[in-house]
């Protein structure tokens, strides 16, 4: 990104909240971070299914805890002490202000995610 060879940047999701603020595989937020401090668009391409409107903002998204012998045992044996703290998250949120967009099968939603998405949500359940 900052030899300038990065022009867009696209990832999945696995959950959207409704004011598109987005859950994804671990990295996804530092990705995002990287990007608007480069000034390079962040999109999140996903099918409706993903999005869920339950759910007011990604504050609210449960985040999967990993086991943390993956941290402490590495390579098949003990790597850290015992008793090492150990943080594991499967995935982290991004929120909707580092979004450029987001990209569905029933088109492009820009800020304000929140009366676009319930728009798609809706037409997709009136089918």
């Amino acid at each position: 990104m900052r030899a300038g060879q990065v022009d867009v940047v696209i990832v999945g999701a696995d959950r959207v909240a409704a004011n598109g603020d987005v859950c994804n595989k671990i990295g996804t937020y530092g990705l995002a971070c990287l990007a608007s401090m480069h000034r390079i668009p962040f999109f999140v391409a996903c099918p409706t299914s993903t999005l869920d409107l339950s759910l007011r903002a990604g504050h609210e998204i449960p985040i999967e805890q990993r086991d943390p012998r993956e941290v402490t045992h590495g390579f098949g044996r003990q790597t850290a002490p015992d008793g090492a703290g150990v943080y594991n998250p499967a995935f982290d949120v991004t929120p909707s202000e580092l979004v450029t967009a987001i990209v569905t099968e029933r088109g492009i939603v820009r800020a304000p995610y929140g009366p676009v998405l319930a728009a798609i949500m809706d037409a997709a359940r009136a089918e």
